[in-house]
């Protein structure tokens, strides 16, 4: 079930495409703020993701099939399907 939901993440994220952006609320309203996080692009390796990146903070088990691993940085997250980035998030942290 974990798995079928974070296929279902990704795959919607796929179809929107990336954004490069923050939400921030102010007067109560949502606005975006564009993201000044530099993050990998979709398609790149884990050894290029470790290269230009370092090594992650976190490494998340490898889940699902296909394999769907996890790496947390400081300010953003990468998601890889067997070795290659699907995507990649800006977090508050």
């Amino acid at each position: 079930m974990q798995t079928r939901i974070l296929a279902a993440l990704l795959i919607g994220s796929a179809l929107t495409g990336t954004a490069f952006a923050e939400t921030t609320v102010v007067n109560d309203q949502v606005q975006l703020v564009p993201a000044s996080v530099n993050t990998p692009k979709r398609g790149t390796t884990m050894s290029e993701v470790e290269k230009q990146y370092g090594a992650p903070v976190n490494r998340h088990p490898t889940v699902g099939q296909p394999p769907i691993t996890r790496w947390d940085y400081n300010g953003f997250v990468v998601v890889f399907e067997r070795d290659r980035v699907v995507d990649s998030v800006v977090t508050s942290g």
